[in-house]
C-alpha cells in the first residue's frame, strides 16, 4: 500500500492570501510522520502567468516529498519551465510540458493538454503520441496514473465546461487495453469530484485558492467561485490488491 497527495489550482498571484493558502497545504503535508509517494499538482500554478508568480510558487511548493506539477489554463509554458522547473533555457519554448516520474511504487504521467491562446481546440497529436509511447514502454511492473488539468468529461459544473480542450474519445482510445492505467487525475473544477472515464476512476482535486459552489448551491447567474471555502486536497491510496481509495481533506 502507498499514499500520495493531490492538490490543484493554487493560483499564486502575488497576494498574501494565495500564498498563505498554498503554505497551509504544504505545511500540513510536510508535518506528516511518514513519507508520501508524491505530491501531485494538477495545474493552474500561477494566477496570471507572471514570472514572479512562478518564482514564488517554486518556493511554496518545496517539500521533503517529491512534488510533481503540470500546467493548467492559467499557466504560461515558458515561464512555468523557467520559474517553476528551473529550466531557464526553456523560457521561450511553447512546446507541451509532458513529463513522467517513476517512484518506487508507481508511474506518474503528467500530460500538458493546453492549446495556448485558444479555448475551442483540442491539442495537437504531440501529447497523445507521447502518452502512447510512455504507455507502450510500461512493463506492467508498476501502476500508472495519468494526470492533466482539465476534466475530459462533463461534471455538472457549467463554469468549468467551456475550457475542456481535448476530445475525450481520442484519449480513451490511447488508454484502451492498457491495464496498467489505474486512474485519471485532474483539477480545474475547484471542487472534489469522483466519476469515471474510459472505464477507470476520474478524480478531480478540490481547489486550494478557492472552492466552487455547484449549480444547485447558488442562485442562477450568481458567481460560483467561493473564496470562503477553505483550501482542500485529496489523498489517493492504492492497496496491495490494486484498489484505489480517495480521501478528501479540508484544511480550516
Amino acid at each position: 500500500m502507498f499514499v500520495f497527495a493531490h492538490v490543484s489550482d493554487i493560483h499564486i498571484d502575488g497576494t498574501r492570501r494565495s500564498a498563505a493558502r498554498a503554505r497551509t497545504v504544504m505545511s500540513y503535508l510536510d508535518a506528516f510522520p511518514g513519507d508520501l509517494d508524491a505530491i501531485l499538482v494538477t495545474g493552474d500554478v500561477a494566477g496570471n502567468g507572471l514570472p514572479a508568480e512562478y518564482v514564488g510558487a517554486r518556493t511554496l511548493l518545496t517539500s521533503r516529498h517529491p512534488v510533481l506539477a503540470l500546467p493548467g489554463n492559467q499557466d504560461v509554458r515558458g515561464l512555468f519551465r523557467a520559474g517553476l522547473l528551473g529550466d531557464a533555457g526553456g523560457v521561450d519554448s511553447d512546446a507541451p510540458i509532458n513529463r513522467v516520474y517513476r517512484s518506487a511504487n508507481a508511474t506518474y504521467v503528467l500530460c500538458d493538454w493546453l492549446s495556448p491562446g485558444r479555448v475551442d481546440e483540442p491539442p495537437t497529436d504531440e501529447t497523445l503520441t507521447w502518452l502512447s509511447s510512455i504507455l507502450d514502454a510500461s512493463t506492467g511492473a508498476s501502476p500508472v496514473f495519468v494526470a492533466f488539468h482539465h476534466p475530459p468529461v462533463e461534471l455538472g459544473a457549467p463554469d468549468a465546461e467551456p475550457v475542456r480542450r481535448f476530445h475525450a474519445d481520442r484519449l480513451a482510445e490511447v488508454v484502451a487495453d492498457r491495464p496498467d492505467v489505474v486512474a485519471f487525475l485532474c483539477g480545474h473544477a475547484h471542487a472534489p469530484v469522483a466519476t469515471t472515464f474510459a472505464g477507470r476512476p476520474l478524480i478531480v482535486a478540490p481547489g486550494v485558492v478557492s472552492g466552487a459552489r455547484l449549480p444547485w448551491e447558488h442562485p442562477v447567474g450568481d458567481v460560483s467561485v467561493d473564496r470562503t471555502i477553505p483550501p482542500a486536497l485529496a489523498f489517493h491510496v492504492l492497496d496491495d490488491a490494486g484498489r484505489l481509495t480517495t480521501h478528501y481533506r479540508v484544511l480550516r
